[in-house]
């Protein structure tokens, strides 16, 4: 048999082995990039252009120009950016710092484009939207957390539906283009005054952007060029975790967008670090942005035309306006006071993505109304649309109010906010949808399936967090008022979201909450709330206990049906922790298949968070870290823990006997103590 030589066998796989290569070089680029800079001019071949995005013979990057409307430019550093360590469990992103400099040039004064953002991005963001959309969404996807989206905005044009505040402002946006805070453009002087900064002067203005991830804190810094440093007071100062909104890895740049009118958008200078000061730029050694020619349509050769065009288009805008305007008469009517709250959907929309609210459609009711499955026609998103009816315009508009306010929380434990809309006396709020529905068809038996420890002491967690976000992570105090195993939904995963914000109310941190009427549910509720009406950040902590207990044990906290001794969960539990048989108390549908470790601490917990007076019980950021396994939890002392059934409203409290035993007795501050308990590994 003959033998094939040497060469003929190694040649062949030579192209696949310099592919493959060159793949795990491209990879390793793009793990180890964590800087960069243009300060000379822009190239090419490290960046990804789209749209109208071009770089000019002088080295100028140009987002958009004046004569492409209805377009959207793109410039992207061409490698993703690893902005997460998934190895790494401290909840955080890596610190990043940037600052570019760019100038807006507007041909007129009334005609000027919408501005530009420097986007943080998990793709190029193909498919955008141009105009008030900035090239950073869809339309139809603002606001929507799945987008994944940081940015801050330069906006220069006034869109009311946007919330902006004026023409020339810059904004801190998160998944969309309604800012979440925003200032107009101004600088800090040397001696400490603020001055304007007309964005669209087609003067070149430094922008210095700074995330610090360990503080949470952005800052957003403006100075006019030249100026003799970056300022020592920033234009924003912001509070925001953006671990929820980046991924693992990122694209880094900048978006653009035109409607029926535009400008020309440069970036002159460009520098970005992860993990660090980003490098200063030479400010000597900036392009040049190319003088144009006049175009046609300001040349005094168009000026007989313009009369007419002007005409037309307003003819046009008219009939558009009015055809817009009928359809929404047609289908809903809008007060002025609604166009103040965001997240407002189309009824007609709605009424389509839920087949006409076909019965068919329902995934339950309540005494609050109905609850249908819908697919929105613009999004293609499936979504859970919520029937509420109400009583009267001003109640309603308060409850819109803290609807439109809670569509800004994002968490992934907590069910997002997709949108709202009124039609005559129904408020309609749609929500994501969650696949397995809530948890409590899976703990009393509607579910065929059984969830496991694992499973339910993630949830648990998964809850906890998401309690802690509302009660320390947002801008507002946000108190539940209602957390139970039915207000509880899971993913398609089976993680836990809470949901139901009907009964939430917001507060100023640092501030006490206004006397409201008594709501929630039987064996969830705080015995405070029968005297003070108050609802705290302390009465959820109360409700959790009880679903705690609820979760671990497979049963609701009051159930009449039981032996005397048991109608109470918490007083049963209690009573078996006494008499030393705690775990007895557990969901018999586990099997025994559980953590005991994690099932103790559950248990005991659950008690602690029940006590009656408010002050002893520990709040949602011990909660979490005993959870977590940050600190232990110390042996209690059962004999100073009095059980009483507050018979005129049937809760359960715990109460110390000593006013001055407090949680601190039983759970450490050292964020070094580890349990070392072995029934977990």
């Amino acid at each position: 048999m003959a033998l094939s030589p040497p060469n003929a066998l190694l040649c062949p796989s030579l192209p696949l082995l310099l592919v493959v290569l060159l793949h795990h070089l491209s990879m390793f680029h793009a793990l180890t990039t964590n800087s960069f800079i243009y300060d000379d001019g822009f190239r090419p071949v490290n960046l990804t252009l789209t749209g109208e995005s071009v770089i000019t013979s002088s080295g100028v990057l140009q987002l958009t120009n004046r004569r492409g409307l209805w377009s959207v430019g793109h410039a992207f550093y061409h490698d993703p950016l690893q902005f997460k360590d998934p190895s790494d469990a401290s909840n955080t992103t890596a610190s990043f710092s940037t600052q570019f400099i760019f100038a807006i040039v507007s041909g007129i004064e009334t005609l000027r484009g919408s501005g530009f953002t420097f986007a943080v991005a998990p793709s190029m963001l193909p498919n955008t939207t141009g105009g008030d959309y900035l090239g950073l969404v869809r339309n139809s996807s603002n606001g929507n957390f799945s987008n994944h989206v940081f940015a801050v905005e330069f906006d220069t044009v006034l869109g009311t539906w946007l919330r902006d505040i004026n023409d020339n402002h810059v904004g801190v946006d998160i998944n969309g283009v309604i800012s979440d805070t925003s200032q107009t453009a101004a600088y800090c002087t040397d001696d400490g005054k603020n001055e304007t900064i007309d964005l669209k002067s087609g003067k070149m203005i430094q922008a210095w952007v700074d995330y610090n991830a360990n503080e949470k804190l952005l800052n957003v810094t403006l100075a006019p060029i030249p100026f003799s440093s970056k300022p020592i007071r920033p234009l924003i100062s912001y509070s925001v975790d953006l671990y929820p909104v980046l991924l693992d890895f990122m694209y880094v740049g900048f978006t653009s967008g035109t409607s029926n009118s535009a400008s020309d958008h440069y970036i002159l200078a460009w520098s970005f670090t992860i993990n660090g000061k980003s490098q200063d730029l030479d400010l000597s050694n900036l392009p040049k942005i190319s003088k144009k020619e006049v175009p046609i349509w300001k040349s005094a050769s168009f000026l007989p035309y313009t009369t007419a065009f002007t005409a037309l288009f307003f003819i046009m805008l008219g009939i558009i306006s009015y055809l817009v305007y009928r359809t929404r008469k047609l289908s809903d009517t809008v007060e002025v006071w609604e166009q103040d709250y965001p997240h407002r959907l189309p009824y007609r929309e709605i009424f389509n993505a839920t087949k006409g609210f076909s019965e068919k459609e329902v995934l339950g009711r309540g005494g609050f109304g109905s609850v249908y499955t819908g697919v929105l026609p613009s999004s293609r998103m499936q979504v859970a649309v919520k029937r509420v009816s109400h009583n009267g315009k001003q109640g309603l508009r308060e409850f819109v109010s803290e609807v439109s306010s809670m569509g800004r929380l994002r968490h992934r434990n907590l069910v997002q906010l997709q949108g709202w809309c009124r039609r005559k006396e129904e408020l309609l709020l749609v929500y994501e949808f969650m696949p397995n529905g809530s948890l409590d068809t899976f703990l009393f038996g509607e579910k065929e399936r059984n969830l496991s420890w694992e499973e339910r002491f993630k949830i648990l967690n998964g809850i906890a967090s998401g309690l802690l976000y509302l009660h320390e992570g947002w801008e507002q105090v946000v108190v539940h008022r209602d957390v139970k195993a039915s207000n509880v939904l899971l993913d398609a995963q089976l993680n836990g979201k809470l949901g139901d914000f009907g009964l939430a109310r917001l507060y100023e941190h640092g501030t006490d909450p206004q006397t409201t009427h008594i709501v929630g549910t039987v064996g969830y509720m705080a015995p405070e709330l029968l005297i003070t009406g108050k609802a705290t950040a302390s009465s959820d902590v109360f409700s959790f206990g009880a679903f705690l207990l609820e979760v671990a044990c497979g049963r609701r906290p009051v159930e009449i049906t039981r032996p005397s001794d048991e109608v109470l969960l918490m007083s049963w539990v209690f009573m078996c922790w006494k008499r030393g048989e705690l775990l007895s108390v557990i969901d018999e549908r586990l099997e025994m298949r559980y953590v005991k470790a994690e099932a103790e601490l559950v248990l005991k917990l659950g008690v602690l968070c029940s006590q009656l007076k408010p002050e002893d019980r520990p709040n949602m950021r011990q909660v979490v870290q005993l959870l977590n396994g940050d600190v232990p939890l110390h042996e209690v002392p059962l004999e100073n823990l009095i059980i009483e059934d507050d018979n005129d409203h049937d809760q359960l409290a715990v109460a110390y006997s000593s006013s001055d035993i407090h949680i601190s007795r039983f759970c450490s501050s050292s964020q070094t103590e580890k349990s070392t308990d072995t029934s977990r590994k």
